[in-house]
């Protein structure tokens, strides 16, 4: 399960690289993935890992040498006509002209603060689209599904393409699962951060970003069937005294629109996976406390028992979760913060900076980690994630090993 957070994609990148190159090392062979899920940018990723199913061991450096290659100059540009006029979008005094009246034909996105023509068009060729639906019909995996937020109705929808045709769900307002060959709009709809990127028309309506519901898809993957379960979130973890320290420091910049935002954006793309872990630990308990009570059959009896209520059985999911040793809103911030390596960022970056009140200051800078699509920053990560699932090495081995 692969989360989102934009540019912090970087650092699950070089988690998978870890886990398709160094991994098989110790385990003798290339760890099986059946499901792939994801969201945000990890909706992106788990494309590329659905089309490269069928030769894993290539796709880790092929992944990884694309993040490091990136420069945010030559990817996206902000838009400042539309910097401008967002502040009256959001007061109600200014509607696009191509929505106003339905005399023509909706346009294919609706514009956000940058344009990402370069970026959408790496996505396209990075991935062999064709490829998903070929590495599904010889069973080289069951499934992969991408979330969507639907921007009409609020729910995620989570487009889906499976070896099984039958593999789908129903009965859940709140997630919907819709059959699909996946596509590069799909993709997108998925990563695509509200304000910051184009929300993607599919059909007759609009998506954004997943992860703004549902940003650690660990529901589709259950849904789906997995009975065990390695995600990687994109954010650090629990707090701790520092962390709080750094937030009493900066209790100046609480006033800071763009500081609230990357706060906000924290709060929607970040934080669902650790309640979404808590509740699947807690049935996992209610479980085991129910087979040493009423014995091993006890699972067997309770799904007996709610067979008409559930389109899906309860069970234990074994899960690893791989997440990141620092804190990569504090990475970003001291990255643009260096001398030696400011200079090398684009100059709205550094007026960006100045707007969160970082200039000279090594503190965290959570909207650039979501924005910073450039060497500069996700070179680091890269390694960050490859180092920190090479530290959980003996869990992985157990985890991927029948």
């Amino acid at each position: 399960m692969l989360s989102g957070g934009g540019a912090r994609g970087a650092y699950e990148a070089g988690v998978l690289r870890y886990l398709l190159e160094e991994l098989p090392l110790r385990l003798g062979h290339a760890p099986r993935i059946d499901i792939v899920t994801g969201s945000s940018v990890g909706a992106i990723h788990a494309c590329f890992l659905a089309a490269n199913a069928h030769r894993p061991h290539r796709a880790g450096d092929r992944l990884t040498r694309i993040w490091r290659r990136l420069s945010l100059g030559s990817l996206a540009t902000l838009r400042t006509g539309e910097l401008l006029r967002s502040p009256l979008r959001a007061l109600g005094w200014l509607r696009p002209k191509l929505l106003r009246g339905r005399e023509r034909p909706l346009p294919e996105r609706i514009h956000g603060l940058f344009e990402t023509g370069p970026l959408e068009a790496l996505v396209r060729r990075s991935i062999d689209w064709r490829r998903i639906g070929v590495n599904l019909a010889e069973g080289h995996l069951e499934a992969v599904s991408v979330a969507a937020t639907e921007i009409a109705t609020g729910r995620v929808v989570a487009f889906l393409e499976a070896h099984d045709p039958a593999a789908a769900w129903s009965g859940d307002p709140s997630l919907v699962s819709r059959k699909v060959e996946l596509r590069v709009e799909h993709a997108l709809a998925s990563a695509a951060i509200p304000v910051i990127f184009p929300a993607i028309k599919i059909e007759d309506t609009y998506f954004a970003d997943g992860g703004i519901r549902l940003n650690t898809p660990l529901a589709p993957a259950l849904r789906l069937g997995a009975d065990r379960v390695l995600v990687v979130p994109l954010r650090k973890g629990a707090g701790d005294d520092s962390e709080l320290e750094r937030s009493n420091a900066r209790i100046a910049s609480y006033a800071n629109p763009l500081f609230l935002y990357g706060k906000m954006l924290n709060a929607l793309l970040l934080d669902h996976v650790e309640t979404d872990l808590a509740r699947m630990r807690v049935i996992n308990g209610i479980l085991e406390r129910g087979e040493r009570a009423f014995g091993p059959d006890f699972v067997e009896r309770i799904n007996a028992a709610a067979r008409y209520e559930r389109d899906h059985p309860f069970r234990k999911v074994e899960d690893v979760v791989v997440r990141p040793s620092q804190d990569l809103g504090v990475l970003a911030g001291e990255l643009v913060s260096d001398p030696q390596r400011s200079a090398s960022v684009p100059g709205w970056v550094r007026v960006l900076q100045r707007a969160l009140g970082l200039a000279g200051e090594a503190l965290e800078a959570d909207l650039l980690s979501y924005l910073l699509f450039d060497r500069v920053y996700t070179e680091p990560l890269v390694a960050l994630g490859f180092e920190d699932a090479r530290r959980q090495e003996e869990e992985l081995g157990r985890f991927f090993t029948d």
